[in-house]
């Protein structure tokens, strides 16, 4: 240890970071606990089940659209 220049230790530093709720981080952290084993199986089937569902709105959607659009051009016509 010096005389002239004795060493004295600086005090710490208050590191403070507030922490804000992020909706969409704990909705990936509940969906990353959920899966386990096999459970990739069962989340993609819940997935392509939907998206039948999906496709098969879409698919009645045009065809009433269509079924709509042909009576009309039989009426007035």
């Amino acid at each position: 240890m010096s005389i002239l220049f004795p060493k004295v230790r600086k005090p710490r530093e208050w590191d403070y970071r507030p922490i804000y709720f992020d909706e969409e981080k704990e909705a990936r952290k509940q969906k990353l606990a959920r899966l386990h084993r096999g459970s990739f199986r069962e989340e993609h089937e819940k997935n392509m089940s939907a998206q039948r569902a999906r496709q098969k709105s879409k698919l009645t959607f045009w065809v009433a659209l269509l079924l709509l659009g042909l009576l009309l051009y039989y009426f007035l016509r």
